[in-house]
Formats: C-alpha cells, sequence, structure tokens
C-alpha cells in the first residue's frame, strides 16, 4: 500500500511554523539588501552556536516528557565560574588579584562539571524524590542564581585572557571556534541519541515510564544522567557566551531556556515526549535566530519582537500537543 498523502491542513499542522518563517526570511532577503550577506549569516551562525548547545541539552529532558528552567541561571553560573578562572593578572578588578589565569580546557572542565553536579541533584529529585521537572528544575534554578549571587557578589566581570576571548574570534579552516564548538556537540549528541543504549532508554522513558522501567530500563538512572549531561552543556553554553562577550555577569543567559524549550518544540521534539531528534533541536533554533534577526531588519520595534516570539511558543505548543492528541 502507499503512504497516506499529506493534506493542506496535515502540513500546516506539522510544518505550518517552519513555513511562515521561511516565507518571511525570503520576504525579508527580498527587501533588505544586507540580509543574506555572508557577514550576516555569520553573525547568525555564531549566536545559533551557543544556543544550540543549550538546545540540545534541554532536548534530552523534553524527550523523556520533562523540562529544565535552570537552563538560563545555570548559563550564568557557568560563565561567571569561566570568567573568575580566566581573567588577566594585570586586570585591576580581578577576582583573585593572586591566581594566575587557567588553561581554558582546565577552566572548562571544571565548568562543565561542577554545573553537571548541581544537573545531578535536580535529577535526583526527579527520578527518587518523584518532584516533577518543572518544579525541580524551578528551584533549581533559585538556587543556582542565589550561589552565583553570593559567589560573585552580583559583580560583573571583565578583563578576560587572550586565550578566553581567542575561542569567540579564531576560526579554523575559515569556521569560527564557536561554530566547530556547535558542531561538535551536536555530533556527539546526535551519537548519544541515535547509537548508544542510553539514547534508547532515554527515547523509551518519554514513550512510557512505566513500561520502560517493567522492560528494564534503569529509569532513575537515566533520568539523572540526562540532567546532569544536560546542566554539563548549559555551563559549556555560559564558556562560550563569555568568550564572545568578553564578560559576564549573573544575568549572563537569563530567559534562554525558554527559547530553547520553544526552539526544541518548533523542529519537532515533542512536550509530550517520546519524540525529537538532533535536527529537530537545530531546525528549531535556526528558524527563531532568522525570525529574530528578520524582525530586526524589517524595523520592528525591539519591544514588539518579544510578543512576535511569545505568539510563536504559543502555536508551536498549541500545534504539538494537538499532533499528540490526534495520536491517542
Amino acid at each position: 500500500m502507499g503512504k497516506k498523502k499529506l493534506s493542506f491542513k496535515d502540513i500546516m499542522v506539522n510544518y505550518g511554523v517552519i513555513i511562515i518563517m521561511i516565507l518571511l526570511v525570503i520576504y525579508t532577503g527580498f527587501t533588505s539588501k544586507n540580509f543574506l550577506s555572508g557577514n550576516n549569516l555569520n553573525n547568525i551562525l555564531m549566536n545559533m552556536s551557543s544556543r544550540i548547545v543549550i538546545a540540545l541539552g534541554i532536548a534530552g529532558c523534553i524527550i523523556t516528557a520533562g523540562c529544565d528552567l535552570s537552563a538560563g541561571r545555570m548559563i550564568g553560573f557557568g560563565g561567571c565560574i569561566a570568567g573568575t578562572l580566566l581573567q588577566k593578572m594585570d586586570y585591576s578588578k580581578k577576582f583573585f588579584p593572586n591566581m594566575e589565569p587557567m588553561n581554558i580546557f582546565v577552566a572548562l572542565l571544571i565548568v562543565m562539571v561542577i554545573c553537571a553536579a548541581f544537573g545531578c541533584v535536580t535529577g535526583f529529585f526527579i527520578a527518587y524524590m518523584h518532584v516533577p521537572p518543572f518544579i525541580s528544575t524551578m528551584a533549581m534554578m533559585e538556587v543556582v542564581y542565589g550561589i552565583n549571587l553570593i559567589y560573585t557578589n552580583a559583580t560583573p566581570l571583565g578583563g578576560y585572557t587572550k586565550q578566553y576571548t581567542d575561542i569567540a574570534t579564531g576560526k579554523f579552516l575559515g569556521i569560527n571556534y564557536l561554530i566547530w564548538i556547535a558542531i561538535l556537540v551536536a555530533a556527539i549528541t546526535w551519537f548519544i541519541f541515535n547509537m548508544t543504549r542510553h539514547g534508547k532508554y532515554m527515547y523509551a522513558i518519554g514513550g512510557n515510564p512505566q513500561a520502560a522501567e517493567v522492560a528494564g530500563v534503569p529509569v532513575k538512572k537515566t533520568l539523572i544522567i540526562i540532567y546532569a549531561k544536560a546542566a554539563a552543556m548549559y555551563g559549556l553554553a555560559g564558556f562560550m557566551l563569555g568568550a564572545k562577550s568578553g564578560g559576564a555577569s549573573v544575568n549572563l543567559g537569563l530567559g534562554y531556556e525558554m527559547e530553547a524549550i520553544a526552539a526544541c518544540t518548533i523542529g519537532g521534539v515533542s512536550v509530550s515526549g517520546g519524540r525529537g531528534k538532533v535536527s529537530s533541536a537545530i531546525i528549531g533554533v535556526a528558524v527563531f535566530e532568522l525570525l529574530k534577526t528578520a524582525l530586526q531588519f524589517l524595523g520592528v520595534n525591539a519591544n514588539a519582537q518579544w510578543i512576535a516570539l511569545g505568539v510563536i511558543i504559543f502555536v508551536a505548543i498549541s500545534l504539538d500537543i494537538r499532533k499528540y492528541v490526534a495520536r491517542k
């Protein structure tokens, strides 16, 4: 039997948001001569790099029918930890005055391990204490923010070593290091999702956690790993954003978790669990970044852009739930 043909309604339900975004990008490209320039496209890719890392981290949580509201604050925490470890010796406001700046790879490892430790705690409460992911990650969001305020005394950081800021300016084969990091993370995540037992467990939990447990899936252990892995990726994103901006504060990454959740949903990662791919998260991030840039080029008021992003989140989540109900 042949495959069932998709009707116009099915196409709009499944891909409507993406189609509208593509049309907007095409319109902006024709009306704004610099929109499709190489320099602007490179800036979009640069902005996408850290957001792809965040979205790929949060995608694992969403696939298990969870979420992670702590991502934004975890990004800020990671960025601040990196900043305090990678300041120049002659910087007048150096956080640790007598400490030599660390090797960037050692600093990155420290950032990711610390963030992963907090992710483990979140995963523990979700897996063993049965605290809903929404509540557990919201609590961790507040905890991490408070710890970051105490750690930095709410002081903005700067004066980074050239070795650190070069991550945002250096290139390999003509492609910026930040973009290479995003490509590497995407490749590793694809391998984990598709080629490992952990990936199979993740999808099984998202499909039906009770059935997965009966089938022998270590649900609790897998959930802890998922949230720890996600938190480590938020730390990496904070490290990347700190290098790109040349500074950090406790508000670095504020609200990024909402963009990441929306991007995943737009791309096809289902909030009902059990479905989603690496490409889904990347497509969603691309749609979001292209939308924001297109609205800027079209002269839309910067404050009004938030309304547009909110409407897209409403539509994307509604369509995803509609598809879930239709399958039921």
